[in-house]
């Protein structure tokens, strides 16, 4: 089990933003969620402070596309990859999620460098949840026409998990390298 953070910052030429990256087994993950607005993405509560803290929200055709060059959304079985290298599904929860932010002391132990934060989610119809209990992450892995799977951390769980949601909701974006 082990971790490298990148030395070098990844730099999205579309906006100029940086993000700090980290390798996990043998895949390099950016370290924070993206932020670069697109048409359906969203800051939490539609304040543009929760997209400096916690990154945009995007429907999953958003998504899709949102990545800069030579990175990508990854598929489910990359983030099964992602869980195998930090120790397994039932601890790489605890292993992903930050050291602070989460409610009720439902914080990680950042034992990677991934450091999930609990940015919540966007619902259809604008309304927004999970803030400080929940991080939800795309993957490009579709489950069927309206359904595409996402990785999902909460605060009173170890463990993480994939599971299938409404493409029009609003999620976390973590891109992989090419």
């Amino acid at each position: 089990l082990s971790f490298t953070a990148c030395k070098s910052d990844v730099v999205d030429m579309r906006d100029g933003k940086k993000y700090k990256t980290v390798k996990i087994g043998s895949q390099t993950w950016m370290a924070e969620n993206l932020n670069y607005e697109t048409q359906d993405s969203y800051c939490y509560e539609n304040d543009e402070s929760n997209c400096s803290k916690y990154g945009r929200l995007y429907t999953w055709t958003a998504a899709k596309k949102a990545c800069p060059s030579g990175w990508h959304l990854p598929s489910k079985a990359e983030f099964e990859t992602l869980f195998s290298s930090v120790g397994g599904i039932k601890i790489a929860g605890k292993s992903l999620k930050s050291k602070d932010g989460w409610n009720e002391g439902g914080h990680g132990m950042d034992a990677f460098g991934f450091s999930a934060l609990p940015a919540g989610h966007r619902i259809n119809y604008g309304f927004f949840l999970y803030e400080a209990t929940g991080a939800f992450f795309w993957s490009s892995t579709e489950d069927d026409s309206r359904f595409a799977f996402r990785m999902d951390l909460f605060y009173s769980l170890d463990s993480a998990h994939m599971s299938a949601f409404d493409k029009v909701y609003g999620f976390s974006v973590r891109c992989l390298k090419d």
